[in-house]
């Protein structure tokens, strides 16, 4: 069979354009509604893709509240930092799980010039009663690098929790154990109160009567103070602290002398809450430190009022007074806002 033969269908150029044309035209309105309808769908941005910036701004809109964490410098030493939380309960385990190694806890104590000091991954079980904290320590502890980071951690969590009222002394297990040591030979068995932050090594033996004296030295880098503890033969009180300020921390410890070598002290009183410290005139030489004597006054002034009724700090110069270069004493060494603020430097998140 022979089927017709179809007439030829012809088109011209112009007519294929203008049907081109329309059919763009039709499919970009299209996707123009559906565009619409989606961007009309509610959307919620994951956490971690919201940038830093605007969490920090909603979170200021929260109730807040202080606790302190203890970081560790380069040289090794460990520094307490005042920090501003949100409200919660369980204060004192939130504040351990602040000093563990992790990409937010290390980006914050990076942004101070530190790092956190427990091993990633570890988790506390915490159980307060009566005065007493008992830390069961996950086992990722057992992964700390030497015997140093260890006897670090145990030392900032124990100085961390006493921080709080409710806590005299800390007790540690690990992995619901009571373990005598950490893998290193750290000993963690029995109960731990605040001793020995910063401990410097004796340069002689030590004998009875004893006693440990606390100071504060600005960190080389002048961003933070760092407490010091010095095993000394004298009374532990604010005279013995000042003269052993005054002298200085050890040559090879890697913080800054805060007087001058010329400088002596003529004598300390204490009267109504105000200790008054009686310097020689090399004193005055302080102002020609780069950030004009404030990190070494604020140091002078943390090393005597950690003293119970020391409430101010009162400079003589050959006995008279002498204008100091910050007005008011610190109510804490380090404070976290304050530290960024002044060395913004430190770390630029973007």
């Amino acid at each position: 069979m022979k089927w017709p033969k179809m007439p030829k269908i012809r088109f011209r150029r112009m007519d294929v354009e203008r049907v081109l044309i329309a059919c763009s035209a039709a499919l970009v309105l299209l996707l123009s509604i559906q565009n619409r309808g989606i961007e009309q769908e509610p959307y919620e941005e994951p956490l971690e893709d919201i940038p830093q910036s605007e969490v920090a701004v909603s979170a200021t809109t929260q109730d807040m509240q202080q606790t302190v964490v203890y970081y560790e410098d380069g040289d090794g030493y460990l520094v307490p930092v005042q920090r501003d939380v949100v409200r919660q309960d369980g204060i004192a385990k939130a504040t351990l799980e602040l000093m563990v190694q992790s990409a937010r806890n290390d980006m914050d104590a990076a942004r101070l010039g530190l790092s956190p000091v427990v091993p990633e991954g570890t988790t506390f079980d915490l159980d307060i009663s009566q005065g007493h904290a008992r830390v069961d320590l996950g086992k990722q502890v057992l992964a700390a690098v030497d015997k140093e980071q260890e006897e670090n951690l145990r030392t900032a969590i124990v100085w961390a929790l006493t921080e709080f009222d409710t806590v005299s002394d800390v007790n540690f297990l690990v992995d619901g154990q009571a373990r005598d040591t950490l893998t290193h030979g750290t000993n963690i068995s029995g109960s731990y109160t605040r001793v020995g932050l910063n401990q410097e090594e004796p340069t002689v033996e030590t004998f009875a009567g004893a006693q440990e004296v606390q100071m504060y030295f600005p960190a080389q880098d002048g961003r933070l103070l760092v407490p010091v503890s010095r095993t000394v033969y004298a009374s532990d009180d604010v005279a013995t602290a000042v003269f052993e300020f005054l002298r200085g921390p050890k040559e090879d410890s890697g913080l800054e002398t805060p007087l001058p070598d010329s400088v002596q002290l003529l004598g300390v009183s204490v009267q109504d809450g105000v200790v008054t410290i009686n310097f020689t005139k090399d004193f005055t030489q302080i102002a020609e430190q780069s950030d004009g004597g404030v990190q070494a006054m604020r140091a002078l002034m943390m090393t005597c009022t950690r003293y119970p009724g020391i409430k101010k700090v009162k400079i003589l110069v050959d006995g008279k007074p002498y204008q100091l270069p910050v007005d008011d004493v610190p109510t804490f060494a380090n404070v976290a806002s304050e530290v960024e603020s002044q060395f913004p430097e430190v770390m630029t998140i973007e």
